[in-house]
C-alpha cells in the first residue's frame, strides 16, 4: 500500500532531475552568475551546451569555427536582405558566448554590421537595424556619441526605440533636462509606437516630480531645530520652558564671548633692541627726499651695444653636410596602411577582420571601441 502511494506522488522537476543522475545539462546551475541576460531570453538547451565549453577544449574550438563558418556566410550572402546574416550571427554569437566579454567578439561584429550599412537610405527607418545601434550603445562606455551620431544621420528618427533609450540614458547620466527635450522632441516628430513613447515620458515626469519632493523633504530638514532626545513639544509648558531654556543659553554664551576678549602682553623693547610699537622709527621718514642722484640711482648703469658680444664659436669645419638632393625620410605605421587600404576597398572586407585576429587582438579591439565606438567612421559622418 505504501509503494503504491509514492508511486502516485508526483515528483518536482529539481528532484527527478538530482535522482537521474545526469552527468550533462546542469552547467546553468554551475556558471549562472556569469551569464549576461538577454530581453528575448535563453534557451536552456543551447545556454547548456555553450556553458560546457569552458570545461571542454573541443567543445570551445567546435563554437569557434561555427562563428567562422557564420562570418562567411556574410560575404557569400546574394540575397536581397543582407542585413539578414548580421542579424543571425550577432543573435547566435549572444547565444554562444553568454558571459559576453571581450573574446566574444560581439562588439566588433556590433561596430562593423553598423558601419557597413549607416550610409544606406533603406536601412535608416528599419527598426532592427536600430536595434543594433542601441545594443552597441549598451556595450559602449561613451553611448552620447553614438545617439547623437543617429540623431545627425537620421537613424531611426520615426521610431520610439530610439528617444526612449536615449532619454533614459541621459537620466542615468543626470542630465534631466535634456532626457526632458529628447522626450519632447520624440512627440513632436510623431515617432511610433506613440503610446510607449509617451508612458516612458510619464514615467520620467513622475520620477522627476519626486526627485523634487525629496529634495523639498531635505532642505526642510536642514532648516528645521535640532532638540535633545527626551524632549516633549506637545503642551504649553513644554514649549515656554524650551524657549527659556534657549534664552538663557544665548545670553550664558555672548557673556562667555564678552569675557573672552583677548588682553595685550607686555613687551621691553630695551632688552630686544626694538623699538616701541607706540613710536615708530624716525630714521627711514619721507620728510627727506633726498639728492637726484639718490632717487635716479636705478638710471646709473650705461647700456652697451649687444653687437660687440660674441658667441664663442667651435673651430673646424661641419662633417656631413646637406646636399641638394637630401631629403627626409616619412615613416609609415604598417597597421595604420593596412586600415587604410581596407577602408579603401569597401565595407564587404571589413567583415573578414574577426577571422584573422587571435584572441589578444580581439580584445584590444573590443577596448579600443568601447572608448571610442566611432572610431573608424569617416570624420565627415561624426556629429559636429
Amino acid at each position: 500500500m505504501a509503494e503504491a502511494e509514492i508511486k502516485n506522488t508526483t515528483i518536482d522537476p529539481e528532484s527527478e532531475f538530482l535522482a537521474s543522475k545526469r552527468t550533462n545539462g546542469n552547467e546553468w546551475e554551475i556558471f549562472k552568475e556569469n551569464v549576461r541576460p538577454l530581453k528575448r531570453g535563453r534557451n536552456v538547451n543551447l545556454l547548456n551546451h555553450a556553458l560546457k565549453s569552458h570545461t571542454h577544449t573541443h567543445l570551445k574550438k567546435s563554437i569557434l569555427q561555427h562563428r567562422r563558418k557564420l562570418i562567411e556566410a556574410i560575404d557569400e550572402y546574394q540575397g536581397d536582405d543582407p542585413l539578414l546574416p548580421w542579424l543571425e550571427c550577432i543573435k547566435w554569437v549572444q547565444e554562444a558566448f553568454p558571459p559576453g566579454g571581450d573574446s566574444s567578439g560581439l562588439v566588433v561584429i556590433y561596430e562593423q554590421c553598423v558601419r557597413a550599412f549607416w550610409h544606406s537610405e533603406r536601412y535608416k527607418d528599419d527598426l532592427r537595424y536600430l536595434k543594433v545601434w542601441l545594443e552597441y550603445a549598451d556595450n559602449c562606455f561613451d553611448a552620447e556619441v553614438i545617439y547623437a551620431f543617429l540623431d545627425a544621420n537620421g537613424i531611426g528618427k520615426s521610431h520610439s526605440n530610439f528617444y526612449v533609450s536615449y532619454a533614459l540614458h541621459l537620466e542615468s547620466k543626470n542630465k534631466f533636462k535634456a532626457a526632458n527635450q529628447i522626450f519632447e522632441l520624440g512627440i513632436s516628430r510623431n515617432a511610433q509606437p506613440d503610446d510607449k513613447l509617451k508612458a516612458a515620458y510619464r514615467k520620467f515626469l513622475a520620477h522627476s516630480l519626486a526627485r523634487s519632493t525629496t529634495a523639498k523633504d531635505d532642505s526642510v530638514e536642514k532648516v528645521a531645530p535640532s532638540r535633545s532626545f527626551g524632549t516633549v513639544l506637545g503642551n504649553r509648558e513644554n514649549r515656554s520652558s524650551l524657549s527659556t531654556l534657549t534664552t538663557n543659553c544665548d545670553l550664558s554664551a555672548k557673556n562667555d564671548r564678552i569675557r573672552a576678549a583677548p588682553f595685550s602682553i607686555y613687551k621691553d623693547s630695551a632688552a630686544t633692541g626694538e623699538t616701541d610699537p607706540h613710536h615708530p622709527d624716525q630714521s627711514h621718514s619721507w620728510h627727506t627726499l633726498g639728492a637726484r642722484a639718490d632717487r635716479n640711482k636705478e638710471n646709473n648703469p650705461i647700456p652697451g651695444r649687444w653687437e660687440s658680444f660674441k658667441v664663442p664659436q667651435r673651430v673646424g669645419t661641419r662633417a656631413g653636410g646637406a646636399t641638394p638632393s637630401a631629403f627626409i625620410p616619412v615613416f609609415v605605421d604598417e597597421e595604420c596602411q593596412d586600415s587604410q587600404s581596407t577602408k579603401e576597398e569597401g565595407p564587404k572586407c571589413t567583415s573578414l577582420k574577426i577571422k584573422q585576429d587571435d584572441d589578444k587582438e580581439l580584445k584590444r579591439e573590443t577596448e579600443l571601441l568601447r572608448k571610442n565606438p566611432l572610431r573608424n567612421f569617416p570624420q565627415n559622418s561624426l556629429p559636429r
